[in-house]
């Protein structure tokens, strides 16, 4: 059986990851690719990488039924559109913040509130790592951000391994690409500007914390820092447990935790030049690579994780958990395991 999919926003960044994979997805046919900007225009004038597909961008306004609705839209958008997203797609995944979180409150806090918090209760965080169940026959699907992807997946196993219980001080320091920006970041993200660079740009305050606290039940001393890279989320999270932490113990819980997720490997101290998580490995996949390493000065706990910010934080988990949602095969349409060696960042 195929399903049919648009996506709204088809024109950015990660409007064009999804059109890659659902082009290369067993059970997906992409009917529409709306743009607002580029109407008639077609996919390969914006998407050089896509200038086989013959589709054309359409405007948002004239949506058609399909079976799942993959939204790109800025924050504030889907919120605004939900009831006419809908409308068109049995199943909607947005890829905003708008439907990520299950409070009101946050969205008051970190965001410029939220206009339909009726729904809130009824979106699925998208991350399947969190428990696939969840996913299944979900309507309303909700990509979770780049950097609290990469954040969650690399604390997770010692949460539920009873490592870390929320008491305990955790500082988080993540390093992005600029591709995290847009396509239409602004000046901060041209090149010029960007080369060179490690930028703190969020000391303090980042969106992505509310999510970090929900997903984890506590929160983190959180910072995030613009770096010289295209693709690609680093995560490097201090923890000080309360009790002695031993590799094996590490081991243990992230082996237990990650045994049977497909896009999930380990990568804590091997040989070679590729040692711990690496954004580089990674691009272009739905692969996130998560390790770890004792300090046994101190007690310290040094976790790391790496995702492709676009397709793992983004068009890539968003396509995992339709599959899930839809009873597919959670690995269809996302087995490219990447290039070695990659010239660009």
């Amino acid at each position: 059986m195929s399903y049919t999919a648009s996506v709204v926003g088809a024109s950015g960044f990660t409007g064009g990851e999804l059109l890659r994979l659902l082009d290369g997805h067993p059970e997906f046919e992409i009917a529409q690719a709306t743009s607002r900007s580029k109407t008639n225009k077609t996919v390969g004038h914006v998407h050089p990488n896509l200038r086989h597909l013959d589709v054309r961008f359409s405007d948002p306004d004239d949506l058609e039924p399909v079976d799942v609705l993959f939204t790109a839209t800025p924050h504030g958008v889907s919120m605004e559109q939900i009831d006419r997203f809908r409308e068109v797609g049995e199943t909607v995944v947005d890829l905003s913040a708008d439907f990520r979180l299950s409070d009101e409150a946050p969205y008051d806090e970190y965001y410029d509130g939220h206009t339909r918090p009726e729904l809130l209760d009824e979106s699925v965080y998208a991350l399947p790592e969190l428990g696939h169940d969840r996913l299944d026959g979900a309507e309303i699907i909700a990509s979770g951000g780049c950097n609290a992807t990469a954040t969650i997946l690399g604390l997770l196993p010692m949460v539920e391994a009873g490592i870390l219980s929320g008491d305990e001080r955790v500082v988080v320091d993540v390093k992005v690409g600029s591709s995290e920006g847009g396509a239409g970041g602004g000046e901060a993200s041209s090149h010029p500007e960007r080369s060179g660079v490690v930028r703190p740009y969020a000391p303090t305050g980042h969106r992505h914390e509310a999510e970090i606290a929900e997903f984890l039940g506590f929160d983190v001393s959180f910072t995030v820092h613009a770096v010289d890279m295209i693709r690609g989320a680093s995560a490097t999270c201090h923890v000080f447990p309360d009790e002695p932490v031993s590799t094996g113990d590490l081991w243990t819980a992230y082996r237990g935790r990650y045994a049977d997720e497909p896009f999930v490997e380990i990568v804590a101290g091997g040989g070679g030049v590729y040692r711990y998580p690496e954004p580089k490995a990674v691009a272009g996949t739905n692969r996130a690579e998560v390790g770890f390493e004792v300090d046994p000065k101190n007690g310290r706990v040094v976790a790391f994780s790496a995702i492709d910010n676009m397709m793992k934080g983004s068009a890539g988990q968003a396509v995992h958990a339709a599959n899930v949602a839809l009873g597919l095969d959670e690995t269809a349409g996302l087995t490219f395991t990447g290039l070695h060696p990659v010239g660009a960042p």
